[in-house]
């Protein structure tokens, strides 16, 4: 690609895509969180502001640095577990926990201990792990064809006819589409008044409590529900070369500087970083640290909006999100179950640990992803062991 501007439009597509499927996923459950904690309307925007900074700061730095695609992410886990333990928690005390959990993930990443725990997963079972994050995504493709048949039906018509002629432009072409039909058919919310940048100090309170009942369980939900499956994303796209700390570490260091405005922890992405690695975000993969670099200025933005970014795409029908994810993520679906299988021996592993993951259990607050890596990496060791004893 030749020009002193490299941003092309399917690049700045495939980073909207990724943005709007990041916010519009759980951004509710940010505003549930922060109403646990009893913040107000300027607090709440506080939050949602220093999010979309740490996001934006983090990804555009780290994808340009590194020349890859690197998205970060708030820990929606986490702001699901923050729902239930910041009850009653005074708002000082919920910045305290906060600090806490950013500090040990910022430990985590720059002291080498996850890198060495990452170099030690087996990539059929990190790939298996992804595709059954994945899945869902997948299935609710239909789920939404089925709420709206016109507006998922016309979008996925759309993505069949051109995905093999313009597979650049697809997303932006079908999303499109969604807008226009949704559109059409009064679909489509009236947009909120906007609010530009407000981020609101609160000088945190540090307490035993906030520190065992608050950060360390948010640590150990992102470390293994955001992190880990942010790091299967890279390896299972041909990206190995990055190393691990850095990510970690950095990620971790922006959500401990931006915590007394309500960033309560920042970690890498999986299903919006497999956004921008597939072949609609360029067909050589080492550009498409550009389209990951487009989600970033766009997550900046966000932050420059503040909470006024939620009101905006939540005007956008359920189903048009839905639909839009699924597409983009058919692709690294089937690598990842390509990946998964190919290797024999590792087979039947690698399915428990997809079944598990997509099953969505919990257990003791931890997600479905670290109890599939469990499931199957006791399967893969008692497999060796077999294999050993018989020989």
């Amino acid at each position: 690609m030749s020009g002193w501007f490299p941003v092309r439009l399917h690049h700045l597509s495939s980073g909207m895509v990724a943005v709007l499927v990041g916010y519009t996923s759980s951004a509710a459950i940010i505003f549930q969180a922060a109403s646990s904690a009893g913040a107000s309307p300027a607090q709440l925007g506080s939050w949602m502001t220093a999010l979309g900074l740490g996001m934006g700061i983090t990804t555009l730095g780290l994808s340009y640095y590194y020349r890859t695609p690197i998205l970060t992410a708030w820990s929606t886990p986490g702001a699901a577990l923050l729902i239930t333990s910041l009850h009653q928690v005074p708002m000082a005390e919920a910045i305290g926990a906060f600090i806490g959990c950013s500090l040990l993930l910022t430990i985590a990443g720059f002291s080498g201990l996850f890198s060495r725990l990452m170099h030690r997963l087996p990539l059929s079972l990190a790939a298996a792990m992804l595709a059954g994050i994945l899945l869902r995504f997948g299935l609710n493709l239909f789920h939404a064809l089925e709420q709206a048949p016109l507006l998922v039906g016309s979008m996925l018509l759309l993505f069949l006819l051109i995905k093999p002629r313009l597979p650049r432009y697809t997303l932006a072409l079908v999303l499109l589409m969604g807008v226009i039909v949704a559109a059409g058919s009064h679909q489509l919310q009236p947009l909120p008044p906007m609010h530009w940048l407000q981020l609101e100090w609160t000088t945190p309170q540090f307490s035993w409590t906030g520190l065992f009942g608050i950060a360390v369980p948010l640590f150990m939900v992102t470390m293994s529900s955001q992190n880990l499956p942010g790091i299967a994303v890279l390896r299972s796209h041909g990206y190995q070369q990055v190393p691990v700390s850095p990510l970690v570490g950095w990620s971790g260091l922006t959500s401990l500087l931006l915590a007394p405005f309500g960033c309560f922890a920042l970690n890498l992405a999986a299903i919006t970083a497999a956004l921008c690695m597939t072949e609609q975000a360029d067909s050589d993969p080492r550009r498409r640290y550009l389209a990951a670099c487009c989600a970033g200025a766009l997550y900046l933005l966000t932050g420059v909006l503040g909470a006024s970014v939620a009101g905006v795409l939540a005007s956008l029908p359920s189903p048009l999100i839905m639909a839009v994810a699924g597409l983009a993520l058919l692709a690294t679906l089937s690598n990842s179950l390509l990946q998964a299988l190919r290797d024999e021996a590792d087979r039947e592993a690698a399915m428990l640990t997809f079944l598990v993951t997509a099953s969505g259990v919990q257990f003791a607050g931890i997600g479905s992803p670290f109890w599939g890596l469990v499931g199957g990496g006791a399967a893969l060791l008692a497999a060796r062991l077999r294999f050993t004893t018989r020989h």
